[in-house]
């Protein structure tokens, strides 16, 4: 057997490797992408091998993971259960791809990965693979072994002296890319408990942040960022510099109790500063350039976006053919929000359109109001009749 894993480098993947050599004798070749993360490759691949992997694969899909997973998604307004920006669920069909070709490449015929039972990547990575290569056998090992809990699995790493660094002080299951970091277990499992200062990886505590704040302009073309504070640069960039700026000023933390595709409900800790800003930006560039029906038109299908990719339905038709409304539906989102970061906020201070529908002429109640006062008269009369109507039917209804 030659399996294709999904490897972090965690304590779940960790384990697999030398769990797969023993269960199944199986060749074990690690794969692993560059989606944001801080992890140094070469040590990985030292560790991978150390482990036990006959082989190790690392893959930069950076700008492909800005491109045709995160720019769509924040077009779409794509926020699971209002919040979540869906760092991780994007990035999983990105993965589940790049080891499908790993494995046509390699004539393995067996894909892995180290999602537990009761998680949303499990269906995520599988929906994945049965798409994309329905031929290749799919194993979980974290839903089959026979450790009950993470400090079990803990003890058979220090037993076969596999490194990992996790421990029992510091439990946290801890998955990070461009877009977001997603942060569970530990004393997060208790909804009531506030979390410790030592769970945040990039971001500060909103206490500690500057007092001043920040004030940043970012510019879009066709609901895509070009520019930040009037420097073109690429959407990936854009998205590096925000992180560590939204970061600085405690910008982008998360608290979250979701439901899971399971069926569960899971508390969980979320940074995601370029995220929370971009997505912030974005909506009020819309709220400016859209009539009212386009806007809430849109805003009804962001729950549909968000929930196919939370879902692990990626691949779908439905998903492809909302790509296409989604796309039609940015033509004039183009022009500069300001916003303000200050002690974790991230508040809207100013936009501007060339294709703009607010018309300050109409607005004002000041010298130069166009609007004619006296039609709201018979706009009323005609608009409120339907209210006539349902008052006659209630007053009769009272005799």
């Amino acid at each position: 057997m030659k399996v294709i894993l999904a490897y972090s480098g965690g304590l779940d993947t960790s384990v697999i490797i030398r769990w797969l050599k023993e269960k199944f004798r199986a060749q074990v070749i690690a794969y692993t992408t560059n989606i944001g993360q801080p992890d140094n490759p070469s040590k990985l691949k030292e560790k991978a091998l150390g482990t036990g992997a006959s082989a190790f694969f690392c893959e930069d899909l950076r700008d492909k993971f800005v491109t045709e997973y995160i720019l769509p998604s924040l077009q779409a307004d794509a926020l699971y259960q209002e919040k979540y920006p869906l760092a991780t669920s994007l990035s999983r069909p990105l993965i589940a791809s790049g080891l499908v070709a790993l494995a046509r490449k390699e004539k393995a015929d067996t894909v892995a990965h180290g999602c537990t039972g009761k998680g949303n990547d499990q269906v995520r990575f599988e929906l994945a693979f049965r798409y994309l290569a329905p031929e290749l056998k799919i194993l979980a090992p974290v839903r089959e072994w026979e450790f009950r809990t993470r400090e079990e699995e803990m003890e058979y790493a220090q037993r076969y002296h596999i490194p990992v660094s996790t421990t029992k002080k510091k439990p946290y299951s801890i998955d990070w890319n461009l877009w977001g970091i997603s942060i569970e277990c530990g004393v997060l499992e208790d909804p009531w408990n506030e979390p410790p200062e030592d769970v945040f990886q990039i971001t500060v505590s909103p206490k500690k942040a500057p007092a001043k704040g920040e004030v940043i302009t970012i510019h879009f073309e066709k609901g895509i960022p070009v520019k930040l504070n009037g420097r073109t640069l690429s959407p990936r960039e854009i998205i590096e510099k925000l992180t560590e700026v939204g970061g600085r000023h405690g910008v982008g933390r998360i608290d979250l109790v979701e439901d899971r595709l399971v069926g569960i409900k899971s508390r969980e800790i979320y940074e995601a500063p370029a995220a929370v800003i971009l997505h912030t930006a974005h909506k009020e560039l819309e709220r400016l350039v859209m009539s009212r029906e386009m806007f809430d038109f849109k805003l009804s299908l962001a729950p549909w976006y968000s929930r196919i990719i939370y879902y692990g339905q990626w691949f779908s038709h439905l998903r492809e053919c909302l790509d296409g409304f989604i796309r039609e539906s940015q033509r004039y989102v183009s022009g500069e929000v300001r916003l303000r970061l200050i002690k974790g906020n991230c508040l809207v201070v100013g936009r501007r359109s060339p294709f703009s529908l607010y018309e300050e002429k109409l607005a004002t109640y000041s010298q130069g109001d166009i609007f004619d006062h006296t039609a709201a008269k018979g706009f009323i009369q005609i608009f409120g009749l339907p209210a006539v109507l349902e008052g006659e039917r209630w007053r009769k209804d009272q005799k």
